[in-house]
């Protein structure tokens, strides 16, 4: 029997020729991820094995994304033990705000990540990378800490689930409608600790933007990993971004697959994922007259500049519904130096929302948009558990940038056809 795209990747890192699933294997590390939350338990566990320097400064890197800029003195104190030990370390792959961007916008950005890569990250979204083809993961700060003493982690080879996709996306349809669609289809558990692996000739109509959004919504079913075959327009965006030496994978005729799903990317529409599962979606031939209080554009998920894009053509000359707040959240200085020279920032503030420096902020409910009980936001971030943005009687609706931009308009949920004739 052969093997997946994630089980060819893993075999070459442990030195084997080929794994299987359920195996455990020890495999070596292109690159170790740690944020201000995660990496500071990290760097106390690395301390209390004795550990004296990280195996490779060039392939450890510390992003200040979730609370920064510091909203309070204990995250100017978790920022700090970042900090510092990245200045004792001597670690080459530290952002300080600045430089800094939403941690799973800036990696690929900064062309850390290339195809054939094996990355974990001491967050649970680590498993973007799988747009560019590399296996990436999120593990637990303790294993953060082995990988940047050791380079090296252990892993469980996951079965996986083949997604081929074909067709092409709708007028107002993206990546995070088809992430959405495929969670509502196989449920929150569906891919528990297995491979998403997409593959199709649908793939050649989606970019990279959609791509970086499928691959981070992965763990939302459960996923170990998502992982996106290789193509040209992926080979293009590693090219334009990174100089590092890159291997393809692609998957044998004959691997093992637990499921395999076709999807029609035309025959999807705008999805909503309600309250308070992202299984729990929701097309507009079933949403009903629902009144919003916030809009939140940005994050891991949907901060890129295709987003912005996407999110300003629809807010254009329009005005935020007065009862609504909007805050769009550029993930990087990158996309936001950007979005200001296209002149989006400026249609957003004209439209009535903020614009705010790059954080995680309002995602995790750590600030720059805490809701407050009974409040409802629809939000372009990936979770909307119980108390999630903010007090626990509010509600989050996961949408893509497309249909929040549509409902800060009308003040409820709203497609975008709703607005843009």
């Amino acid at each position: 029997m052969g093997m997946t795209m994630t089980q060819k990747i893993l075999a070459a890192h442990a030195g084997l020729d080929k794994v299987e699933a359920g195996q455990l294997i020890m495999g070596k590390l292109d690159l170790v991820l740690g944020n201000d939350i995660t990496a500071p338990v990290a760097i106390r566990e690395f301390k209390r094995m004795g550990a004296q320097k990280v195996f490779d400064k060039k392939k450890v890197a510390l992003v200040p994304d979730h609370f920064t800029p510091n909203k309070d003195i204990k995250s100017a104190e978790q920022c700090r033990i970042l900090r510092e030990f990245a200045y004792d370390m001597d670690i080459e792959n530290y952002f300080e705000v600045g430089q800094m961007g939403v941690e799973h916008a800036l990696i690929p950005e900064k062309g850390l990540v290339v195809p054939g890569d094996v990355v974990i990250g001491a967050d649970s979204h680590t498993c973007t990378y799988g747009a560019l083809g590399a296996f990436s993961t999120g593990v637990g700060s303790t294993d953060m800490a082995a990988g940047m003493a050791t380079g090296q982690a252990w892993f469980k080879v996951p079965e996986a689930i083949k997604f081929v996709l074909k067709g092409r996306l709708g007028k107002w349809v993206s990546g995070k409608d088809v992430i959405l669609h495929i969670i509502g289809m196989i449920g929150v558990d569906g891919a528990l600790y297995q491979s998403m692996e997409f593959v199709g000739e649908g793939l050649s109509t989606l970019s990279m933007d959609d791509r970086f959004t499928i691959a981070n919504m992965a763990i939302e079913a459960g996923a170990k990993n998502g992982i996106f075959q290789v193509d040209d327009t992926t080979l293009e965006y590693v090219k334009e971004h990174s100089e590092r030496e890159y291997k393809v994978y692609e998957a044998d005729e004959d691997a093992e697959y637990k499921k395999v799903y076709e999807i029609d990317l035309s025959s999807i529409t705008p999805t909503v994922a309600f309250p308070h599962l992202p299984e729990n979606v929701r097309t507009f031939d079933q949403i009903g007259d629902i009144p919003i209080h916030q809009v939140v554009i940005g994050s891991c998920t949907n901060g890129r500049l295709g987003d912005l894009r996407i999110a300003a053509q629809i807010l254009k000359g329009q005005k935020v519904h007065p009862h609504v707040r909007v805050i769009v959240i550029p993930a990087t200085q990158k996309i936001y130096l950007e979005a200001l020279r296209e002149g989006l920032l400026e249609i957003f503030i004209e439209a009535g929302a903020v614009v705010s420096t790059p954080t995680c902020g309002p995602c995790l409910g750590g600030h720059m948009g805490i809701l407050a009980k009974g409040e409802r936001a629809v939000a372009t971030t990936n979770r909307n558990f119980v108390g999630r943005m903010g007090h626990p009687e509010s509600e989050v609706y996961l949408a893509s940038p497309a249909v929040a931009a549509a409902s800060a308009i009308t003040g409820k949920i709203s497609s975008p056809e709703e607005v843009v004739k």
